[in-house]
């Protein structure tokens, strides 16, 4: 593979200097009787092969060049230079490019079929790389960053709903998930020269066709972990008020009477209506 040789050519000012000289040598020459022909030499001379060398880099661009096939050097330095007037000179810009990639249908680890896509931040860091190493930088960006994605999808569940235990999932590892696609985008444009700067999921969502089958899913297990915890909570409840009458003798409760008391307060403190008290007018017993 070509590596990148930067090069720092000579001034384009000095050139211009030059090929402003030779303009007024030509046009003295010009005025004269036999000057005529010296005059077309020069002239000829400075439109071939010292106009055509100038050459403008602007901040945050370079230019690639080639001399009959031969890859010469690489100026990234941004001004105003001359160069081999036979060189072909091609643009590669430097700035940092945005992908916004297109929504994907693929399946997770579990075999899920979910939406995914992500925005990409990658900027050329091989000039030389990315001319001669592919064939076209930007298209070759574009198909391994979705290959990259479609990658990660397949490697790890939508949530752990169904794997409970994923130590890494998409929609929760949102931050280690993007250091893992950043890293596998580099490993696959490294052969561009192009680094990738920041890789993030923009969008992730189960396919409409099960979207609310798995939207059932989590809605009941939330409802599961909140009776969960509403259960740890009232037993803990009843304990403590157990605890409180036996030790101000408040009253004495066989554990027939316990249980009957334990029951009743799991079914105020759990149920999901509100309850409509019994007043007892009798004894404890009747």
């Amino acid at each position: 593979m070509q590596t990148e040789k930067t090069i720092n050519p000579p001034s384009g000012f000095t050139a211009l200097a030059f090929f402003l000289v030779l303009l007024v040598i030509a046009a003295i020459l010009f005025s004269s009787d036999m000057g005529f022909l010296l005059g077309s030499i020069l002239l000829v001379f400075g439109f071939i092969f010292v106009l055509p060398g100038m050459i403008v880099v602007n901040p945050n661009e370079s230019k690639v060049l080639t001399l009959f096939g031969q890859y010469t050097g690489s100026v990234k330095k941004d001004g105003f230079f001359w160069v081999n007037p036979f060189t072909n000179k091609k643009k590669v810009s430097l700035r940092a490019f945005n992908l916004n990639g297109q929504q994907l249908k693929v399946n997770d680890s579990i075999g899920n079929p979910i939406e995914i896509a992500a925005v990409i931040v990658w900027q050329i860091k091989d000039t030389a790389a990315a001319v001669f190493a592919v064939e076209n930088y930007i298209q070759y960006v574009n198909i391994q960053s979705e290959a990259a994605v479609r990658h990660l999808a397949n490697s790890f569940p939508y949530d752990n709903l169904e794997d409970e235990t994923a130590n890494i999932t998409l929609r929760g590892g949102a931050e280690q998930v993007s250091l893992l696609l950043e890293k596998e985008l580099n490993e696959r444009l490294a052969r561009a020269g192009i680094e990738v700067l920041e890789a993030r999921i923009s969008h992730l969502a189960y396919a409409p066709e099960i979207a609310h089958s798995m939207l059932q899913v989590q809605q009941a297990s939330a409802i599961i972990a909140a009776r969960r915890l509403i259960v740890e909570g009232a037993v803990g409840m009843v304990e403590m008020a157990l605890n409180k009458l036996s030790e101000k003798n408040i009253v004495e409760l066989d554990e027939e009477r316990k249980a009957a008391m334990v029951s009743n307060l799991l079914v105020v403190l759990c149920g999901d209506r509100s309850v409509n008290p019994v007043v007892n007018t009798g004894t404890l017993y009747h």
